[in-house]
């Protein structure tokens, strides 16, 4: 009878410590996988903070290539101003919230705006990134040369756009872009922005 005692037992010893490695496995794993999940929040959030940033487009005025609500994706990094890019600029003097705007002229452009015929010209060259006309004047008179470190932003939507046309919003300073607009990511469908 002692040795099958000593024999159940030791059945007993061994069932015993595979539960416990089992339990001990099983801690390792939901361990493994909190610790996953905390690293990968730690690097989205470090790239979102970074190198990209998320905005929701509010008003119309950059209708018809970016809707109110739409949210776009914004490269932050070493961003260098570039006529006909899709920027978001954060608070300006004159607005207390980040605006959604293109950058149609850059330190030295002159631009000048035929309010009659609705027609704006970089440098003497007629800009198309809008097929509306830009008959809304506001208090910036013109032609207007943007002076060094600043850069002239007009919306898409001429008729409803606060822009550089106003002395409230006006040429922006450079260091206040937050970055260009990469892509759209909502609504779902149309991804580009142009």
């Amino acid at each position: 009878m002692r040795k099958t005692e000593e024999y159940n037992l030791t059945l007993d010893n061994e069932v015993d410590t595979k539960k416990k490695v089992k339990q001990t496995n099983e801690k390792l794993n939901v361990f493994e996988i909190f610790e996953a999940i905390i690293a990968a929040f730690f690097v989205i959030t470090l790239v979102f903070t970074f190198m990209f940033r998320v905005f929701s487009v509010d008003g119309p005025s950059m209708k018809p290539t970016l809707q109110d609500g739409d949210k776009v994706v914004v490269s932050t990094m070493g961003y260098k101003a570039q006529k006909g890019d899709v920027v978001v600029l954060s608070s300006t003097e004159g607005l207390k919230k980040p605006i959604i705007k293109r950058v149609v002229a850059v330190a030295g452009d002159t631009v000048d705006i035929n309010f009659t015929t609705g027609v704006v010209t970089v440098n003497g060259i007629e800009e198309h990134y809008t097929d509306e006309l830009t008959t809304q004047q506001f208090d910036v008179a013109f032609p207007l040369t943007v002076p060094e470190g600043t850069v002239f932003v007009l919306g898409d939507n001429r008729g409803v756009s606060l822009d550089s046309r106003s002395t409230q919003v006006g040429c922006v300073d450079e260091r206040l872009i937050v970055g260009k607009v990469l892509f759209r990511f909502f609504p779902l469908g149309n991804w580009t922005v142009e």
